[in-house]
């Protein structure tokens, strides 16, 4: 009975020391167990697979031996129980480290019990057959994990090995990696875009699913911004390399997806705390069937837990819908934010940039004295020419589509925050806010202060032109709200979201106006980028999960406070670090989106719960009536494990329905 048990101890015991002492067994090779991570002795993620099929096939060895040796042919017992003793090192190893360094009972300890337990019945075959199936789940779990990967990082496929570089007027072709910045790409119709960089002559249609998420191609021209692993479906164009290789966004992004792939080795998911909670009862209920009803239904108890089966279905479940959500164009960079948003019931928006294109459009321009709206404009365009914010891109692409010729300007002064001031043709131009003009000591003449008060109540805001101290004209400013907005806003009343609100450090009277166009449930104006944190704390306070849904830098302080943060992609880099999930497409088009994926997630997580416990629930029951042995309830719990893993992987059926059509 206890021979096997001590002969199994001795074993170990001599390799640990031969291995600490750096001696090199049979024949010169050393001995190699698996390697496991060091913040997690349960770590089911990282595995070496190659190892993992070594002792696969060790352990089958072992459980056809000691099969032929309890049943058929008692000599070859001995060679059955060494090759189990073998295979099972590793995962003494893992009790071992369990037990020392972390000072706990986990999982493991607890099966690695039920093992003992059932070597000294002498049940060889059982403990053979549990140890095949612990390797057995290990490699489950590392195909899922690496189908997975390849579906986060399938755009790295598209990568060209060597493309077309403009020098001196002709097209030459070089590898890829010694592409440097600022170097011209001529990319044509069927190839791959393998930098991000600007597009300096040409036009083409781009196919930007990799990327975004969205199967519509999209058109692009000199001046727009093109991205790695993008397809040229028409079209012939210059690029100018801003990025290459590792620092292109895809790659970055590809990063981020690869640690997304780990995450179980730095957060604790909820087959983990599911596991852990039930192992020391588990143990304790153990002993106690031990003592009244005997060996073999303690046993079965023990292996009845839901641990071995949780821990690898609730990450299973997770990463697959991390790859979904990769697939529509979703980065999620952290496993918890998926599982949070099943609980969120608040979401804010910042406005500009998020709810609104960050860029406003020209409306009305409304003149004084004998000046026509064209000289208003132009005036306005040649001050903002040199300028990159948003107002200023509004003004000179009305400019643009109205076809002015710019005149060049003397000099000029900008005072940020309020306006700017240049010379042209001997006249001093000054363009900015109200707020500017009365700084600068220029009156608002009263026939348009009307104009003004009502453009401000529609929540547009003014852009006050003046030539040599008089107010000549005013540009209205009207925010673009992105298309898709009241359609995601009607979409989350539907899914439950109670509250709705508008974040914004602008204006009350244009917060508002949206806030009420949209059907939010409030809005907060003139928030500085501190006090919006504080919103975000004050909600939590009174009770409530809170989404923060922002682009800019000042967004990154409520996102870190919020729940679950969501940033665009195109938003300030900070932003995009800052947040948990990027919408890849650059909208709000998906954020509706993932939170069925959320919701999809919670009855995976749920649907494997009861698929581990059932199995318990059976076994037990069989053992006590139907007297099952250790035998038939371990393959009755393998046959719901692999339900299990069905169901935690069905979420991929989209990303190969998609495939295929």
């Amino acid at each position: 009975m206890l021979l096997e048990i001590g002969i199994l101890f001795a074993t170990y015991t001599s390799v640990r020391l031969l291995k600490n002492m750096n001696l090199r067994l049979n024949n010169g090779s050393r001995i190699k167990l698996i390697k496991y991570s060091q913040n997690n002795s349960r770590e089911l993620l990282v595995t070496d697979t190659k190892q993992d099929k070594h002792y696969l096939k060790i352990s089958a060895v072992a459980m056809g031996l000691t099969a032929v040796g309890q049943w058929i042919y008692p000599p070859l017992m001995p060679l059955g129980l060494g090759i189990y003793i073998y295979a099972t090192l590793p995962y003494m190893r893992q009790v071992e480290k369990a037990l020392v360094k972390q000072r706990k009972i986990n999982v493991d300890v607890m099966f690695f019990t039920a093992d003992l337990m059932t070597l000294a019945i002498n049940q060889y075959f059982a403990a053979a057959f549990c140890t095949f199936l612990f390797y057995e789940g290990r490699l489950i779990i590392a195909k899922v994990k690496k189908e997975s990967e390849k579906t986060l990082i399938n755009v790295f496929d598209q990568k060209p090995r060597n493309v077309w570089v403009l020098q001196n007027n002709a097209e030459m072709e070089i590898p890829l990696e010694q592409v440097k910045v600022n170097d011209i790409l001529v990319v044509n119709a069927g190839e791959v875009v393998a930098v991000d960089g600007m597009i300096t002559e040409g036009m083409a249609t781009i196919d930007q699913h990799a990327f975004t998420g969205e199967s519509q191609p999209v058109e692009k021209e000199r001046g727009d911004r093109v991205f790695a692993s993008t397809l040229v479906v028409a079209g012939k164009i210059q690029v100018t390399v801003e990025k290459s290789g590792e620092n292109t966004t895809i790659a970055k992004i590809g990063q981020v997806l690869m640690r997304s792939t780990h995450f179980k080795s730095t957060i604790q998911l909820k087959g983990e705390r599911w596991a852990e909670q039930a192992t020391f009862p588990m143990l304790a209920l153990g002993s106690l069937v031990l003592f009244t009803l005997g060996t073999v239904n303690a046993i079965v108890f023990i292996y009845s837990h839901i641990g071995n089966r949780i821990r690898i279905l609730a990450p299973l479940g997770t990463l697959s819908h991390i790859s979904v959500a990769s697939h529509n164009g979703i980065l999620v960079k952290d496993g918890r934010s998926i599982e949070q948003l099943i609980k969120v019931d608040t979401v804010l928006f910042d406005k500009t940039g998020t709810l609104t294109n960050e860029q406003p459009k020209v409306g009305q321009i409304i003149t004084c004295d004998n000046y026509k709206a064209e000289d208003i404009l132009a005036y306005a365009a040649a001050a903002e020419r040199k300028l990159s914010h948003p107002i200023a891109k509004a003004i000179l692409k009305k400019a643009e589509e109205e076809n002015l010729s710019l005149p060049d300007i003397d000099d000029s002064k900008y005072q940020i925050g309020y306006g700017i001031t240049v010379r042209l043709d001997n006249k001093m131009i000054q363009v900015g806010s109200v707020r500017f003009m009365t700084k600068e000591g220029i009156s608002i003449p009263e026939n348009i202060e009307a104009t003004i008060a009502h453009s401000q109540s529609d929540g547009h805001s003014l852009v006050v032109v003046a030539v040599d101290h008089q107010v000549v004209g005013l540009i209205e400013l009207q925010a673009s709200v992105r298309t898709e907005v009241k359609q995601i806003i009607s979409g989350l009343r539907q899914r439950g979201i109670e509250h709705i609100a508008i974040v914004s450090g602008d204006h009350q009277q244009p917060t508002q106006k949206l806030a009420e166009e949209l059907g939010m449930d409030g809005y907060f104006s003139e928030v500085l980028p501190q006090h919006k944190a504080q919103i975000v704390e004050q909600l939590q306070k009174e009770g409530k999960s809170v989404c923060f849904v922002g682009d800019g830098i000042n967004d990154t302080i409520a996102m870190k406070k919020a729940n679950v943060s969501i940033s665009l992609s195109g938003a300030t880099s900070i932003a995009i670090d800052m947040a948990d999930i990027v919408l890849m497409d650059g909208s709000l088009s998906h954020l509706c989106d993932l939170f069925d994926l959320s919701k999809s997630l919670n009855a995976n997580l749920r649907k494997s719960l009861v698929l581990s416990l059932v199995p318990g629930v059976v076994n037990l029951s069989s053992a006590l009536l139907l007297h099952f042995g250790i035998v038939i309830s371990i393959i009755i719990t393998n046959l719901f494990f692999t339900l299990g893993v069905k169901n935690a992987v069905s979420p991929l059926k989209q990303i190969n329905g998609d495939k295929a059509s």
